[in-house]
């Protein structure tokens, strides 16, 4: 893991307690993936997060998904997801609102205007 990781690897004698935010949320990834997961769940993992290490975690997701990883993100933040997500399900008050493929979302300015406000 602290291949996908580096940074975990000067951290290694660290209490999980004492990390910060994102060096939390790339342990947390890297002790899910130890069990050999068939899907990744994610929710909101940019929340709250130094753009720094959202720009690293986004790295290490897409080369998960490139070495065929299954994800499932549950996201606000639409540039973090852009081009991790194939499918986009939009959710209001528990109901699907919008379904699609990414590339049609992304290139739909009216429904993400209408959904999301961007």
């Amino acid at each position: 893991m602290c291949e996908l990781f580096p940074q975990l690897r000067q951290l290694w004698h660290r209490r999980g307690g004492y990390l910060s935010g994102g060096e939390q949320q790339m342990l947390t990834i890297a002790r899910t993936l130890m069990g050999n997961p068939e899907l990744l769940l994610l929710d909101e993992p940019s929340e709250g997060l130094a753009p720094v290490i959202v720009r690293t975690l986004k790295e290490q997701l897409q080369r998960l998904r490139a070495a065929g990883m299954t994800m499932l993100l549950a996201e606000q933040n639409v540039r973090f997801v852009s081009e991790l997500g194939t499918r986009v399900y939009v959710l209001e008050k528990g109901t699907v609102r919008y379904q699609g493929h990414m590339q049609e979302f992304l290139a739909n300015e009216e429904v993400r205007r209408a959904y999301l406000a961007v």
